[in-house]
């Protein structure tokens, strides 16, 4: 069996009394995490990394589950000589609690009543997820990670564990990511949501085993797809290049391919994500505020992490200026922050796409980890 095959693995915890408490009060539980790892854990466990994934994205990172028509989403970054060396390092992945790919979510079934949560699946936040990792990393005996990245989402996720847990990470790899999300972002987020909610399939969030909400979910991912990229890479695609016709139809048929690839991209992602769990995720999203219950310098303080910090230039979803703001909170605290501005015309998605300048960057901060 190749080296590059891997098998989806499960943990268990909070069971009843001992639920998960939320960030809301609520309790949940039992709560199960969906993960994968790369690479072996050396003998004084200090070589893992933790990945956190994308809004979208699961625990499959990396290399080949049976039934795979690619390999996982960040395949390209993590493995044997690559910037995540598997040679070196024992890379971790899980799916977020409130996902639907393996992890606890509002598909999952809820123990009290037999059935999927749906809607009594109690609203989760950023800071939910990475104490549920927690859980996680301690039941694989790690004390400390040597560090912890992400793109986009994951890369709030990587943020928040060094302000939350300072003394079990060494160093962190925040991607395209923000400290906070903005008003522009959570107004996109909402237009997605109500697309969803919108939907007569939706049916309050009730739709299990019934006719899901595959309209308002497509119109949702073509929302976030739009945003992922740039003006500039989708005019140079697609520009007003027609879609199987040599002219106009004057109708609402697909004239151009920019129309038709949102359709494919949208129908693709509707038979492989939960509607419910867009909701909630993109709920968590927009909750995130590094600085909420203080300023964003002192957000920082007792941090002991040292940074990486990449943007893209055509990022307009997470502006490279958001992160320059953060770069300086972190500085004023003394940190070691490296901040690396790469130029492209992949927009947001750039974190999955750029691999050559972001390995570079990667595997030199890697190795100046003590």
């Amino acid at each position: 069996m190749s080296e590059n095959f891997v098998e989806p693995q499960f943990f268990t915890f909070a069971q009843p009394p001992n639920e998960l408490v939320l960030k809301s009060g609520v309790k949940l539980g039992p709560v199960t995490l969906a993960y994968e790892t790369y690479g072996k854990l050396n003998a004084d466990r200090s070589n893992a990394i933790l990945i956190f994934h994308a809004l979208t994205g699961d625990a499959h990172a990396a290399g080949w589950q049976k039934g795979d028509k690619s390999p996982g989403w960040w395949d390209a970054m993590i493995g044997p000589g690559k910037a995540f060396d598997t040679d070196k390092y024992f890379v971790i992945c899980s799916n977020v609690i409130g996902g639907c790919k393996g992890s606890t979510g509002p598909a999952s079934i809820n123990p009290a009543t037999g059935k999927p949560y749906g809607l009594s699946f109690p609203v989760i936040t950023i800071e939910d997820m990475i104490v549920a990792q927690k859980h996680l990393i301690d039941y694989l005996g790690i004390k400390q990670l040597l560090s912890a990245s992400g793109g986009s989402m994951g890369g709030l996720m990587a943020l928040k564990w060094a302000v939350m847990y300072p003394g079990t990470l060494r160093s962190s790899i925040l991607i395209a990511t923000n400290y906070r999300h903005t008003a522009q972002q959570i107004a996109l987020h909402e237009v997605a949501r109500q697309a969803i909610m919108s939907d007569p399939d939706w049916q309050n969030g009730d739709y299990y085993g019934k006719s899901v909400p595959a309209r308002g979910l497509a119109v949702s991912r073509m929302i976030g797809h739009i945003t992922y990229m740039s003006e500039r890479s989708m005019e140079e695609k697609f520009g007003r290049k027609l879609q199987n016709k040599e002219k106009l139809g004057y109708d609402f048929s697909h004239d151009f391919e920019v129309e038709g690839y949102l359709k494919y991209r949208s129908d693709n992602f509707v038979q492989r994500f939960d509607a419910n769990s867009y909701l909630y995720l993109s709920k968590a999203l927009d909750y995130f505020d590094l600085a909420e219950d203080t300023d964003l310098q002192k957000a920082f303080k007792g941090v002991k992490s040292k940074f990486l910090i990449v943007t893209f230039t055509s990022d307009w979803l997470y502006p490279s200026y958001q992160s320059k703001e953060m770069v300086k909170a972190m500085k004023a605290n003394n940190l070691d922050v490296s901040y690396i501005e790469i130029a492209t015309d992949y927009g947001h998605d750039s974190f999955l796409v750029e691999i050559e300048g972001q390995s570079k960057l990667v595997t030199h901060f890697l190795n100046n980890v003590k």
